[in-house]
């Protein structure tokens, strides 16, 4: 996980690099270990269709020099009003391991047909769970960036101890 400071220099790393007339405004750069998504808010007179041709060679221009820097694929998207739409981006498998009375929760989820599968039924969960904690996970990521300041501040282990093994030779 990055600060919010990290994210805030990718953010505007992006805005620095991207042509006026791509967005209106950029909306959100979210990132994580395999992704960066970027989402720009798109004029009211233009289709997301129309803006992806428009910009297509751009935001590739873009998404490649981020790719060799950040070592992350980017991955686009606009909002126009209240909708967002993605474009391409990532599903990333994730492994995990359920207890029986987990696994009977998604088996049920896809025997009711609110999911195909059970990667579908567990992907639904974290989105049921990210809408209705969005409060609670936001003060979590601030409790984290804290975390990682105050580690930040404090001495460094791998220093002082090579620092000490030199002094006892």
């Amino acid at each position: 996980m990055i600060t919010a400071e990290q994210n805030e220099q990718l953010r505007t790393w992006f805005a620095e690099r991207l042509p006026v007339d791509v967005y209106e405004s950029l909306d959100s750069v979210a990132v994580d270990r395999e992704e960066i998504t970027v989402v720009g808010v798109i004029p009211a007179t233009e289709s997301v269709k129309e803006f992806r041709e428009r910009t297509r060679e751009q935001r590739m221009e873009v998404a490649r020099e981020a790719e060799s820097l950040y070592r992350r694929k980017v991955a686009w998207g606009v909002r126009a009003g209240e909708e967002t739409t993605l474009f391409t981006h990532l599903a990333v498998p994730v492994m995990t391991r359920l207890r029986q009375s987990e696994r009977q929760v998604l088996d049920t989820l896809v025997a009711g047909g609110v999911a195909r599968s059970r990667a579908d039924a567990l992907a639904w969960c974290v989105r049921l769970v990210g809408r209705n904690t969005d409060e609670w996970l936001t003060e979590l990521r601030d409790s984290l960036d804290k975390v990682q300041q105050v580690r930040s501040q404090g001495p460094d282990v791998a220093g002082s101890t090579d620092s000490m093994k030199s002094g006892s030779e």
